[in-house]
């Protein structure tokens, strides 16, 4: 006989939410018990977000039967979640840069009176930094700390309404390292002893299978599945939330032939923060590019494709000496830039998708001053249909898109543009699993069509999954080169770790 589970904190039965023309949750079960970690994945428009307003009063119509502790919950916004236990803690971090920490946890809820002076909130706030061991003065200002620190200072204001039971963790490692990201999970643990319950929403699927003790499936606004993470496997559990098997095996080996023309080379690329980088380039070829964080990946892209200058070395396409004083430059011999902060560096959100598309491509779609519309139009037409981006239409604004959208119209832009050379610079970063598997599908095409990539991914699974080649960089310099077929996370680390090439640290 199973074990007798006890009663839920938290319980949905039957829950839909629709908008006009959208039935954005079905049927929704789901329940939180005391003490538990509670996985809730998805890919992007899932209903995730959707169900989180429902649970937090943000939405506070719908139908089917929503119980906390036992009650019908009746919240009509955030505040009346708060004040019965129920907290949030957003991907984007929801305080003010230029107040205190002391201020951050407890805004909204100062007292009036003029005798609680700045020294007793500090005095609260410091109860609760020494609680939670996060280790800041309640008197720094919340600017001068790192992400990490941030995001311990929201969950500790998440926890400082006195009555709370629930903490609703968003995506609560996506803006921090390896390291910061395995403390806030053993915090998590610490707050499951506790008693807390916890709902865990994260597309990193390693993170989910350590922390969770169940993990519920939404897929197209229904509830596909809920089951125990450690009678689970990762694989599974993503077959849930697409609908299909993703396979994500490494690469064995290459299919670029070794007399492959050389397409790029840099020799002894040198700048502030990039140490005689060397590397070549093939012809249908994806170089990965794998270090730790501060290795040096990014500026040596970004030296590449124009945006920063070298201060020494050289950079040669098809054995001619280029220099680049400016990305128009890279882009007028074919190398492309696709940014790992695509929103600030790739896309102008406030314009359409056709018109995202068209911005490396005036020249030729227009006579003089003169857009010519029809064409505009037609060809971002065809990239939606190539690239399968899901949007109502060209005319959609780009912000309304999801990330794996938002970056299959980066693509299209320099796709339209025709470049040789692309270089993704963290392609995946935000991106669910599914929309995840499509990236790498395109990739993979492009390749294949003859075009050339180079890879800089913090992910070791996706390098491994992509590329011919790994470079591994160190504080700047190259430390080593290993074919796909001799490269494993542990050979990697290792060259990861090293001072320079065939030096050990």
């Amino acid at each position: 006989m199973p074990p007798q589970l006890p009663p839920a904190r938290l319980r949905l039965r039957d829950v839909s939410k629709s908008f006009p023309g959208v039935q954005a949750l079905s049927k929704i079960t789901f329940d939180l018990l005391p003490g538990e970690v509670h996985a809730l994945v998805g890919e992007n428009g899932a209903g995730k977000s959707t169900l989180v307003k429902v649970l937090t009063g943000i939405y506070p119509d719908f139908e089917g039967r929503y119980d906390y502790d036992g009650a019908p919950a009746h919240f009509r916004s955030v505040r009346d979640a708060q004040h019965a236990g129920i907290s949030i803690v957003h991907q984007e971090l929801n305080m003010m840069a230029d107040l205190t920490v002391a201020q951050n946890i407890f805004i909204g809820r100062e007292s009036s009176s003029p005798l609680v002076s700045d020294r007793h909130l500090n005095r609260r706030a410091q109860a609760l930094i020494d609680e939670y061991d996060i280790g800041v003065s309640p008197s720094a200002l919340l600017r001068d700390l790192s992400v990490s620190k941030a995001q311990l200072v929201e969950i500790a204001r998440a926890l400082s309404f006195p009555a709370t039971k629930v903490l609703i963790l968003d995506e609560p490692t996506a803006a921090l390292t390896d390291s910061e990201s395995a403390d806030l999970l053993q915090r998590v643990d610490r707050l499951r002893a506790q008693g807390v319950s916890v709902i865990y929403i994260s597309h990193r699927m390693h993170e989910v299978m350590t922390v969770a003790d169940r993990i519920t499936v939404l897929r197209d606004g229904a509830s596909v599945g809920t089951l125990p993470a450690s009678e689970s496997s990762q694989e599974e559990i993503i077959e849930l939330m697409v609908g299909r098997q993703v396979v994500n095996a490494p690469k064995k080996r290459s299919t670029v032939p070794q007399d492959a023309t050389v397409v790029l080379e840099t020799r002894n690329l040198s700048s502030r923060d990039v140490h005689g980088v060397s590397f070549t380039l093939r012809a249908g070829e994806v170089l990965g590019f794998a270090g730790l964080v501060g290795a040096g990946r990014t500026e040596t892209m970004r030296i590449v494709a124009g945006a920063d200058r070298a201060s020494s070395g050289s950079i040669r396409v098809h054995n001619r000496r280029v220099t680049f004083r400016h990305p128009r430059d890279a882009i007028k011999v074919g190398i492309a830039y696709l940014s790992e902060d695509r929103k600030r560096y790739g896309l102008v959100t406030g314009l359409s998708v056709a018109e995202n598309t068209s911005l490396a491509s005036y020249d030729a779609l227009c006579t003089g001053p003169v857009v010519h519309e029809r064409t505009v139009q037609a060809c971002a037409r065809r990239y939606i249909d190539t690239l399968r981006i899901k949007t109502p239409s060209p005319r959609q604004l780009v912000r309304n898109l999801s990330g794996g959208n938002q970056q299959k119209v980066v693509l299209a832009k320099w796709l339209l543009r025709d470049v040789e050379i692309l270089i993704f610079d963290e392609p995946t970063r935000g991106i669910d699993i599914g929309a995840r598997a499509e990236i790498y599908q395109l990739m993979r095409d492009l390749v294949e069509e003859g075009r050339s990539i180079l890879l800089v991914s913090s992910d070791l699974d996706e390098i491994l999954h992509l590329s011919d080649r790994v470079v591994v960089m160190r504080e700047g310099r190259k430390t080593g080169e290993l074919d796909i077929s001799e490269a494993t996370p542990v050979s990697v680390m290792e060259l990861a770790t090293r001072q320079r090439e065939g030096h050990p640290a």
